[in-house]
C-alpha cells in the first residue's frame, strides 16, 4: 500500500503537459499556402497550353487569374506562373486573331 501512494504523490505532483495553441480552424498554414500556390503555378501553365488548342475563352482567364494568385501568394515556382500568365494572355491573343480572320465570336478550323 505504502507503494502505491508514492506513485500517487508522484504523479500528482507532475506539471500536466498543455497542447500548443492552433491557428483558427480552416486557417492555411505557411506550408500548405505555399503547396497551394506551386499548385495553382502549375495548373495555370497547363490550362495555359490547352486554351491554346481548345475553349481559349475560358481557360485563358483561369490561366491568368491562377498564376496572379500564384505569384501574389508567392510561389516557389515563379517561372511556370510567369509562363501561365504568359499562355493566357497568348489565349486571348489567339482568340482576337481567329475572330477577327473568321468575323464571328468563336473560332473554329
Amino acid at each position: 500500500m505504502e507503494l502505491t501512494e508514492r506513485t500517487h504523490v508522484a504523479t500528482a505532483t507532475k506539471p500536466i503537459a498543455t497542447k500548443p495553441t492552433a491557428a483558427a480552424p480552416g486557417a492555411p498554414t505557411r506550408a500548405t499556402g505555399t503547396k497551394d500556390a506551386d499548385g495553382m503555378a502549375v495548373a495555370s501553365f497547363i490550362l495555359g497550353l490547352l486554351g491554346l488548342l481548345v475553349l481559349n475563352v475560358f481557360l485563358g482567364p483561369i490561366a491568368i487569374a491562377l498564376a496572379s494568385v500564384a505569384l501574389w501568394r508567392g510561389t516557389a515556382r515563379r517561372g511556370r506562373a510567369f509562363l501561365g500568365l504568359g499562355l493566357g494572355i497568348a489565349d486571348l491573343l489567339v482568340l482576337v486573331a481567329f475572330m477577327q480572320f473568321d468575323s464571328t465570336v468563336s473560332w473554329n478550323f
